[in-house]
């Protein structure tokens, strides 16, 4: 056959597959808008009776009651608390994973709002007040919604969306594991096989209805160190009898701030190297024996990472030598780097621009908070941004910041969340089925 008769042919296959992509976008768009009150209600809710990491109980239970009511194959204490949804398509294809965190932080709420959080909690054997100071109250009932969205549309689905709703993203309590990292270990993307992942946060300083988004490196590892200094113990009044353990410390506080401005090429990479505890002594007239400080590392790739950990090491033990004393140095590895697999980032970001609108999709500087989706995708390609909870009009500088008592998110982006995560699993679905 003659090629002339194949063009309009397959310029109507496109048209046509195009028609239906549009089609099945509006229906999502549709559903989702008609559930925003109901979301903000699951919000308020949430946020009127947070939970800490791994005590997640009655959250995981609404979520469970919720996915099930869809009929939604559901999946509880995964990693404690987690819940794990399931929804096979009407077609076969990918599965494709959705995540939100669920819990809550130590911090007593000040926001003056009608659904503030009054409770209390116990942390690490302290009483405490618990608020949902960074926004995972919002990501649960975005997710929530999302599943609701998807499970209207069931059949036209070409694969399956595996919704996971994770305890313990801020870190579990002292003696016990969760987050992620345990949700990986007990085989969250294996069965069924998970292809992707998409994950999203609310941002307080980022405008309502923007989305904001970087390849590669997006969110820091969060890695701590300790460093113990062993020197000599003298009376106050005779320190030349000393090794003196505080003066050495303060010696090699100076030199790892010359680590990040001195040694890591900024233009490239943020980096971060901060000592938060530095405890020693037991008297003011005593010079101690020893000293230990502890601090975190924050790095957005691998090279820089390894970089900084063997110059605390050198710079700790060498200025350690040169007083006399000697440094032990500890760095362990908290939260793997949060890394945007650049080929996925740039195959979806269409599918963002299209749910905000081109213009409201930027990139965004390094973050070098910590986020432990990234362990998600240490096992397979993900993405994780970032969609606006900054009122129109404010400033990013008018804005409490995240895990703070004052922190408060404006609730306008909660439709742009529904569509933006059921629409990245329904295109990554289409791209694939056309390979």
């Amino acid at each position: 056959m003659n090629n002339y008769y194949l063009i309009p042919a397959l310029l109507l296959f496109t048209i046509g597959i195009q028609a239906q992509n549009t089609a099945l976008k509006n229906k999502i768009t549709t559903k989702a808008t008609s559930l925003e009150s109901k979301v903000v209600s699951w919000r308020r809710d949430l946020h009127q009776n947070p939970e800490l990491g791994n005590r997640e109980f009655k959250t995981a239970e609404k979520i469970a009651t919720h996915l099930q009511s869809l009929g939604i194959e559901v999946k509880t204490g995964v990693a404690k608390t987690g819940v794990v949804g399931i929804l096979k398509g009407g077609k076969p294809g990918p599965v494709v994973a959705l995540r939100a965190d669920m819990d809550a932080l130590p911090v007593m709420e000040r926001a003056n709002l009608p659904f503030a959080s009054k409770v209390t909690g116990e942390y690490n054997g302290a009483s405490v007040g618990v608020m949902h100071a960074c926004g995972h109250d919002t990501h649960v009932a975005i997710l929530m919604g999302t599943a609701e969205v998807l499970a209207s549309v069931k059949n036209e689905i070409k694969g399956t969306v595996v919704f996971i709703f994770q305890p313990a993203e801020e870190g579990p309590p002292e003696g016990e594991e969760g987050g992620a990292e345990l949700m990986v270990k007990e085989g969250v993307l294996n069965n069924p096989k998970v292809d992707v992942i998409f994950g999203l946060h609310i941002n307080a300083q980022t405008e309502v209805g923007q989305i904001k988004y970087r390849p590669k490196g997006t969110m820091a590892s969060s890695d701590w160190f300790t460093i113990k200094i062993n020197g000599k113990q003298s009376h106050g009044a005779y320190p030349w009898q000393s090794i003196d353990p505080i003066v050495t410390a303060s010696q090699i506080v100076m030199g790892l701030q010359t680590i990040v401005s001195r040694n890591v090429n900024l233009t490239q990479n943020a980096a971060v190297v901060s000592v938060g505890q530095i405890n020693a002594g037991v008297r003011s007239n005593i010079i101690p024996e020893s000293l230990t400080m502890s601090g975190t590392i924050r790095t957005l790739d691998a090279e820089t990472q390894d970089f900084i950990h063997g110059k605390i090491k050198t710079i700790a033990t060498n200025i350690a030598t040169s007083a006399g004393a000697t440094a032990e140095v500890a760095i362990t590895k908290k939260t793997l780097i949060t890394y945007n697999e650049p080929s996925l980032t740039e195959q979806m970001l269409p599918t963002l621009q299209a749910a905000a609108g081109k213009e409201n999709v930027q990139l965004t500087e390094a973050v070098t908070g910590a986020e432990d989706f990234s362990f998600y995708q240490a096992k397979i390609p993900g993405l994780y941004y970032f969609i606006g909870g900054m009122p129109k009009g404010k400033k990013p500088s008018d804005m409490p910041s995240h895990h703070t008592p004052d922190f408060y998110i404006d609730e306008g982006s909660f439709v742009l969340g529904m569509t933006s995560m059921a629409n990245l699993a329904l295109d990554y679905m289409e791209m694939k089925s056309k390979k």
